[in-house]
């Protein structure tokens, strides 16, 4: 149990402010990657734009692989102030 609590300790007002960011861009990613979504579905709707919603649904599923790279580099990040906050 105590290894758990060393795991999570916290640096602060800087980790706060960085999180936040970090969950911003994250939410940020996530509503353009509904509206790419919704567009493309209602491009689908007229035969002539279904090449655009098709683009349009490949841009959302691109944007997916963005989700966790957000993730990554919010955890690397807190990670390295964290190491030069225990200096």
């Amino acid at each position: 149990m105590s290894d758990r609590k060393a795991l999570d300790v916290d640096v602060g007002q800087e980790h706060i402010v960085i999180q936040r960011r970090y969950d911003a861009l994250g939410a940020m990613n996530d509503l353009l990657i509904a509206v790419w979504f919704l567009i493309g579905s209602f491009f689908f709707l007229k035969e002539s734009l279904t090449t655009d919603g098709t683009w349009l649904f490949i841009l959302g599923s691109a944007q997916l692989l963005i989700k966790p790279l957000i993730k990554l580099v919010s955890l690397i990040h807190v990670g390295r102030v964290f190491k030069r906050a225990k200096k």
